[in-house]
């Protein structure tokens, strides 16, 4: 194996990633799956060591989380001065300052004009607040999101999201009122025409508009394959609800906070959403989410309807606020472009040296995927290809995601802050190992 050891603190000398991961099998629902037997001791920026003293570069970013790099030390001095002060008090109980900044920033920073914010814990718990909000601001019941798209673990984003494998397949019934149309992929021949024609068809055959809330959509579409909605899209739709006067609601959960090259996915198409949903990279890891939007929609909701025991923890607003500082002093949205181009340069290196197993390449910023495939056909789809790569990246020191609804996308979140050299050499990592699993394959 290729991967650079460190000494390892006295205090997990006995403990190994097999036995860690037996303990873990004995302790824990199946449910709960791991990518891979790797047991994190220690993180600083774009690397990872386990307890064993492995080194490996991550490229998944605890699923775009750590935009801002592991351990970035204005967090970490941002939520050790709130820790200091006190942890928990209940933001619905008696309220502190941190939250207030917060919410002040996101509205500032959100393309949405004279907004409001609410905090929750999740992002499935945004996205059921979402729905909350524009069910009490249009007194309908219906929701409209679309295939591919995934927006959560509970009963309700589990109904939203788009994908059964892996995340809906035995838990039903989901709730009724939700509604699917099918989402642009031109690569797969469902064009923004199509699209529209079926939510149109979906207007006359399912539900009238004028009993919809809401159409939830992700700009980029995460687990679904990093598919970005076409050029004129989200505008359509935001013409759509305009004339109906449903609530447009755009998931940044995976894409906000400079991932795709703008603080948010949505200023790419220039399009205002009525409410946005926030998480994953807000706080660099500690957990926290939002629900941004419009103030008269967000004010539909009456006083106690919103909120949560853990919402708006102080700890996590004291680590966003750190986050959002060093966003803009370190213009983490250029670097992500930079980054972007750097990584879709390495892969179209990977497809000219592997022209029949490597598809499209998708890149928005340093959001970027590539389909794997058989014989060059975008219809036949290498799941396979990809479990082995993800699989055996760690052997060689690298962390990898997949993604998909076809399970044949390998998919890249680096943190925002790697070193150019890192970068360089999870590159080299993840081109040997490609070359090893194909040739196998």
């Amino acid at each position: 194996m290729n991967i650079n050891t460190m000494p390892r603190p006295a205090d997990t000398a006995s403990q190994t990633n097999a036995a860690l991961q037996a303990r873990k099998e004995a302790a824990m629902a199946k449910g709960l799956g791991n990518l891979a037997p790797v047991y994190v001791e220690r993180a600083s920026g774009a690397e990872l060591w386990d307890v064993e003293g492995n080194r490996y570069i991550d490229f998944g970013s605890g699923i775009a989380v750590v935009n801002t790099g592991h351990c970035h030390p204005r967090v970490v001095a941002a939520v050790r001065e709130q820790l200091e002060r006190f942890h928990h008090t209940c933001l619905m109980v008696s309220p502190y300052p941190v939250a207030v900044e917060l919410a002040e920033r996101l509205n500032a920073i959100a393309p949405i004009t004279d907004a409001r914010t609410i905090f929750v814990s999740t992002g499935a718990e945004a996205i059921e607040n979402a729905i909350k909000i524009a069910r009490a601001h249009t007194g309908r019941p219906g929701v409209i999101a679309f295939s591919g798209g995934f927006h959560g673990r509970t009963n309700l984003t589990m109904g939203l999201t788009g994908k059964v494998a892996g995340y809906k397949a035995g838990f039903g019934p989901f709730p009724g009122e939700i509604y699917h149309a099918p989402f642009p992929i031109a690569y797969h021949g469902v064009s923004m025409a199509d699209s529209l024609k079926a939510l149109e068809m979906l207007f006359k055959v399912d539900i009238e508009p004028s009993r919809v809330a809401a159409i939830v959509i992700e700009p980029i579409q995460g687990e679904g394959g990093f598919y970005p909605v076409p050029e004129g899209f989200l505008a359509a739709l935001r013409k759509i609800c305009d004339v109906h006067g449903i609530v447009l609601v755009c998931d940044e959960i995976q894409t906000g906070f400079a991932r795709t090259g703008r603080m948010f996915a949505v200023e790419h198409d220039g399009v205002e959403p009525d409410i946005m949903t926030m998480a994953k990279g807000l706080a660099g890891g500690f957990p926290i989410a939002a629900v941004t939007g419009k103030a008269e929609i967000m004010n539909a909701a009456g006083a106690g309807g919103l909120g949560g025991t853990y919402a708006g923890s102080p700890l996590g607003c004291a680590a966003a606020l750190a986050v959002l500082d060093v966003i803009e002093e370190e213009n983490l949205a250029e670097r992500a472009v930079t980054i972007g181009e750097t990584i879709t340069a390495a892969l179209q290196k990977l497809r000219q040296a592997h022209p029949d197993r490597v598809g499209e390449i998708r890149s928005k910023g340093a959001m970027i995927a590539v389909g794997l495939v058989k014989n060059g056909d975008p219809d036949q789809p290498d799941p396979g290809l990809v479990k082995a790569i993800v699989a055996e990246a760690p052997k060689h020191g690298l962390i990898l995601l997949s993604c998909g609804i076809r399970g044949n996308v390998i998919r890249i979140l680096v943190p925002l802050t790697i070193e150019e050299a890192i970068l360089e050499e999870g590159l080299g990592v993840l081109a040997k190992v490609f070359d090893k699993a194909a040739s196998a394959g």
